[in-house]
């Protein structure tokens, strides 16, 4: 009895960000796509709040859920590197942060320091495309 009972429970729980995510086809990037930060510059030395504004060519931009041809959006990594495994949804987290709505720049509150930013472009379910639509990795100094 107590096996139904844990099986029943474990079919009725929903998925959740911990959960393993399974691997699905990864929508095809063009072939001219590229990804990069306009702003700010690799090595420049800034201050809070730091505005962080997107680049892309070859693709466009469309909010998550919408999925047509050529289209993503933005994932901002933050003193990261990317995951080791891209043909699985992004995990939104304070390293991996999502532009779902389109969004093309933000705003960040960084602590005092070295930090590295790069953009992964990804589809309409977090995917990222295949090959991958990703940045050069910069580096930035934040003064107080």
């Amino acid at each position: 009895m107590r096996s139904y009972i844990l099986a029943a429970l474990v079919l009725a729980t929903p998925f959740c960000a911990g959960s393993v995510a399974l691997a699905q086809e990864r929508t095809p990037s063009a072939a001219s796509a590229e990804v990069y930060i306009i702003s700010p510059k690799d090595g420049a030395t800034v201050h809070n709040p730091v505005l962080v504004q997107f680049g892309l060519r070859g693709m466009g931009v469309a909010p998550a859920g919408m999925k047509f041809d050529n289209t993503g959006h933005h994932h901002l990594l933050i003193d990261t590197d990317p995951p080791s495994d891209l043909s699985t949804p992004l995990p939104a987290t304070d390293k991996i942060v999502h532009f779902g709505k389109g969004q093309t720049e933000t705003t960040l509150n960084l602590a005092p320091g070295k930090h590295t930013l790069q953009l992964l472009f990804a589809d309409a379910n977090h995917i990222p495309h295949s090959p991958p639509v990703i940045s050069q990795k910069i580096t930035i100094t934040v003064k107080q």
